[in-house]
């Protein structure tokens, strides 16, 4: 299947047909578009809540409400089937109407994070030839006269969407579950953001299963959400309501001792964050009407998990830590069912099979890690180039990661094919440099970068953040802690150190490497001097 968009973006699937009909007549995928699926919510329990925020409480006949009401007001204004619309709105109950309105005119959303700064407003709906796009910041919506392709205009707060009326006469038309329903998008290595379109039974199936896994019981999940819904991980949030029927609790900024304050209030089953927000929260102490005693998980994912923080979580909140091992480009495996033994768990042939393969696309004990499954995206959008590069003629995504299955079918990741320290002709994975770090107890969070070097090209720099009441390390301690401790050979020390009271976060609350590897470059002149 291709689709074009009414600017001339052509998105094609990439995995063949009789594949993604298979995955519809097993059962993985429903073959209905998403506002489809959130209408049978609305039907089965109108009154749930749905939506939580700062602001207001939705039930699932309101949340459906707005989205028509926002849906209308897209329809009105000319855009549907054929159009892309970006979506930059602080998270909330306006961020998930918004997408779901999109997707319900039979548009393609494509929401990223809000924040300051245009370059990526530009960028984005440049790239895509958006058609219309959902703002909050006026700075956006003044950048619309540079982007020839960008036809409609909204905006909430002050402006239009606030004020739109409910139309009765709007109905939804016929949408293919097979054609795209939102871009993704991810800075990952690239010099622009990647943008990864997923169709409605990808959303719906393939990532909605890997959701399900994670909740037990026969209740509806009550997630607490602390990253972007604009975010990959945050992309959870849409198909959780509309595949699963649960209730979402919504942050838009992180303050670790309000976060338990609302856990308390709300009692989620689940609180979703990345490694840093779960430190913090674990470090937080307890107040005197402190009750976590809803929570059945805390979920980690966008970066790995330190051990000590993994233990440190169970401590604090006396409950199941689940991490996922996930990109935007379409691979998933989690830990929900096989607990605290090591690994990133089993795959999951309702999301997404797993294989392990050589230089030459052969199965191998150790190697590139593929996955293709029901979640599996239809393409990049507007790059031919990462296609060629992160997909294969049948459908496979290449995930440019390391790794291997133990005898329990257990996936180890053992770090990024390309993300590596050339050291004197022998290449160090920082990976397993930082893995081992993270067991050392005064440790909260590392990253492993090069640095330049004149004689052997590059060498590996150690950048910590530590625990407020540890003392605090040197270049010795860690070395020797290595080596002595973990085992590591000396040519897979690092040779720097640098100790920031946080390490800087890209905003997919992953640790933003390329600020990471300029900071220990300036170290290196500084020593060098």
């Amino acid at each position: 299947m291709t689709w074009i968009s009414r600017n001339g973006i052509e998105i094609r699937d990439l995995v063949p047909a009789d594949l993604r009909r298979r995955w519809v007549e097993r059962g993985d995928c429903p073959d209905r578009d998403l506002y489809a699926l959130l209408r049978e919510r609305v039907r089965a329990h109108p009154g749930r809540e749905a939506v939580i925020d700062d602001e207001r409480t939705l039930d699932y006949a309101g949340l459906d409400r707005e989205v028509r009401r926002i849906a209308a007001a897209l329809s009105g204004a000319g855009l549907g089937p054929g159009d892309i619309v970006g979506i930059r709105l602080p998270n909330g109950w306006r961020a998930l109407v918004a997408e779901l309105a999109v997707v319900a005119v039979g548009a393609v959303a494509l929401p990223y994070p809000a924040g300051p700064g245009s370059r990526d407003t530009r960028s984005l709906l440049g790239r895509s030839r958006a058609t219309g796009a959902i703002f909050a910041d006026q700075e956006d919506a003044a950048v619309a006269a540079e982007l020839p392709h960008l036809r409609e205009v909204f905006t909430f707060g002050s402006g239009s969407l606030d004020e739109a009326p409910y139309e009765h006469s709007w109905e939804p038309s016929p949408i293919d579950p097979e054609a795209p329903a939102r871009i993704l998008v991810t800075s990952g290595s690239q010099a622009e953001p990647k943008m990864i379109a997923y169709s409605h039974n990808a959303m719906g199936g393939g990532r909605a299963n890997y959701v399900r896994a994670l909740h037990r019981g026969d209740d509806p999940m009550r997630g607490l959400l602390l990253v972007k819904t604009a975010t990959s991980y945050g992309s959870c949030a849409v198909v959780s309501l509309a595949a699963l029927g649960s209730t979402l609790i919504l942050a838009d900024r992180f303050d670790a001792a309000e976060v338990l304050r609302v856990v308390a209030r709300h009692r989620p089953s689940h609180l979703f964050g990345v490694p840093t927000m779960l430190r913090r929260l674990a470090e937080q102490p307890a107040a005197p009407e402190e009750d976590l005693s809803s929570l059945q998980a805390v979920v980690s994912s966008g970066a790995p998990l330190p051990e000590v923080t993994a233990a440190a979580c169970r401590q604090r909140f006396g409950c199941q830590v689940i991490t996922i091992y996930g990109s935007s480009d379409g691979i998933n495996c989690h830990t929900a069912r096989t607990g605290e033994v090591p690994g990133t768990g089993t795959p999951d042939p309702a999301v997404a099979d797993i294989r392990i393969v050589d230089e030459h696309g052969a199965d191998a004990p150790a190697g590139e890690i593929w996955a293709r499954g029901p979640m599996t995206p239809l393409s990049y959008v507007a790059d031919a180039e990462l296609d060629a590069r992160y997909r294969t003629a049948d459908g496979w995504v290449r995930s440019g990661d390391l790794g291997t299955f133990d005898r329990h079918g257990r996936l180890h990741v053992l770090g990024r094919l390309k993300q590596v320290v050339s050291r004197g002709g022998y290449q160090i994975s920082p990976a397993e440099v930082e893995r081992e770090l993270s067991a050392h107890p005064a440790i909260v969070d590392v990253a492993c970068v090069p640095v330049p070097d004149a004689d052997l090209g590059e060498r590996m720099c150690a950048c910590i953040s530590q625990a407020a009441a540890a003392p605090e390390l040197t270049l010795a301690d860690i070395t020797d802690f290595l080596a002595t401790e973990r085992g590591l050979e000396p040519r897979k020390l690092p040779e720097y150190l640098l100790r920031l009271p946080e390490l800087p976060l890209a905003p997919t609350g992953k640790v933003c490497r390329r600020t990471v590897t300029a900071m220990a470059a300036e170290l290196e002149k500084e020593t060098a001097r």
